[in-house]
């Protein structure tokens, strides 16, 4: 869901992770029409170059490619390809700091791994 009122993140990193969300949820998969740049525009009521910015990021990594005058399709291996970034992006931005923060504290290898689990084991 794009929030245009969320200063935190620039509206073009919305539509991108909106697009990887659905491939990764498989609400998008391999061979697939992408939403076209129209349609988002339309939708979402923000500007045409916005959602371009976004979307040329996906078709520069390889996630997304152009068929010329029909559309966007979601690239062989994108879902591979999204869901390996996202788990470096999880080692980096918490598995990093949850282990830094643990030997400070001196809490065990075994310890983390019970937290995890119990953690895991909670109602949500």
């Amino acid at each position: 869901m794009i929030n245009p009122s969320d200063s935190t993140k620039p509206l073009f990193l919305q539509i991108r992770e909106l697009i990887e969300d659905q491939i990764v949820n498989d609400q998008l998969q391999e061979g697939d029409q992408a939403p076209s740049t129209n349609q988002l525009v339309n939708f979402y009521k923000i500007n045409h170059a916005t959602v371009s910015k976004g979307i040329t990021q996906l078709v520069d990594e390889g996630i997304l490619y152009k068929k010329r005058g029909i559309g966007m399709f979601v690239a062989e291996g994108a879902k591979h390809t999204l869901v390996q970034q996202r788990k470096k992006a999880f080692v980096d931005n918490y598995v990093t700091r949850l282990v830094q923060e643990a030997e400070k504290l001196g809490i065990t290898e075994l310890e983390i791994i019970e937290l995890i689990k119990s953690t895991k084991g909670r109602d949500v």
